[in-house]
């Protein structure tokens, strides 16, 4: 009797212990937390409003929601987490919008970062006012600027942001754009002299129709340094002539280079490889596009913008920005520190 009340309590406490330790085991590989998001609104005294869209750590629950064409599981309007936290603006490429990078967003922020990714205004997929024009490589830059002025200033959740720990992700046109306020300096005029000695480029065939429907050439000299950035990741960078051969002595900061070896839209970003002062962090991928950079499509962007969503034959996006988005974290992590 003695001796089976003692195995029935060794057996409840052998229980309670498996239990406590399955309980233990699952608090230690669940998520730390969500990653929140929101949308907000940049003041641009010079132009329209901007809008953005934010990225952050959060303790609050997540839940699928739908961003465009896609998906996202984010604590919608969480509350953020942490403090002394890092930020990286992303400027888009040429007819994009704010949530067109989100997967790389989304990796940013999980990792601890605040992300602000804007829509330029006028060069963007619901608005081509400005896109293939002088005005639009001109007004770039401040929209960048205006953007940190409000996530340091404006945003609800301005105090969790280290005002010292600021970068910059751009990609295509938003890698010139990167580049200009890294402390580039951009000679448009340059365009015209390439587009005559390569008039299929993709580029320049849309700045031709431009012209053709009576928009000036552009031959400004662009300048737009914001001393609060400290590091730049550029994706498959446009403009690499214009700011060729000493347009980049400037940019002095810490950048990290993605080239696509089969990009035939941006087919001179290694300009701006050999025109860095500072060697970059080069990443030539193999067998990739422009559109690379983009993150996988669904089936529905798939499906309304084929163009976007068509890899080389043997090129695995999804496996591609499994690392890529790896590799930018850890960029930032090195170069904005913590």
């Amino acid at each position: 009797m003695i001796a089976s009340l003692t195995e029935n309590r060794r057996q409840t406490w052998l229980t309670l212990a498996v239990m406590a330790f399955a309980g233990l085991l699952l608090f230690v590989t669940a998520p730390a937390g969500a990653v929140g998001f929101q949308w907000d609104v940049a003041p641009d005294p010079d132009d329209q409003p901007i809008q953005v869209a934010i990225w952050y750590p959060s303790d609050a629950p997540a839940k699928s929601m739908r961003l465009g064409a896609n998906r996202q599981t984010v604590a919608d309007g969480g509350a953020v987490s942490g403090t002394a936290l890092a930020l990286v603006v992303l400027s888009h490429g040429t007819g994009g919008w704010a949530g067109g990078t989100h997967d790389t967003a989304l990796a940013l922020a999980e990792a601890g970062f605040v992300v602000a990714s804007l829509t330029h205004t006028g060069d963007n997929h619901k608005d081509k006012a400005y896109a293939f024009t002088q005005r639009t490589f001109t007004d770039r830059p401040r929209h960048v600027s205006r953007t940190i002025d409000h996530m340091l200033g404006g945003w609800s959740g301005r105090a969790s942001i280290d005002p010292a720990r600021i970068g910059v992700f751009g990609y295509s046109a938003g890698g010139y754009t990167a580049l200009v306020v890294a402390g580039g300096k951009a000679d448009l005029g340059r365009m015209a002299a390439f587009c005559r000695s390569w008039p299929d480029d993709w580029g320049c065939q849309r700045g031709a129709e431009k012209q053709a429907a009576g928009t000036p050439p552009m031959d400004a000299v662009v300048q737009g340094r914001d001393a609060r950035i400290r590091a730049a990741v550029l994706a498959a960078p446009a403009l690499g002539t214009a700011f060729a051969p000493s347009g980049l002595a400037e940019v002095t900061l810490p950048v990290q280079l993605w080239r696509g070896a089969r990009d035939q839209i941006v087919t001179d970003a290694d300009l701006v490889r050999q025109g860095l002062p500072n060697a970059p962090e080069d990443h030539l991928v193999p067998n990739a596009d422009h559109f690379a950079f983009l993150p996988p499509c669904s089936r529905l962007l798939a499906v309304s913008a084929p163009e976007i969503c068509q890899d080389p034959e043997g090129f695995d996006r999804s496996a591609f920005h499994a690392e890529f988005n790896r590799a930018v974290v850890g960029f930032f992590g090195r170069h904005l520190g913590k």
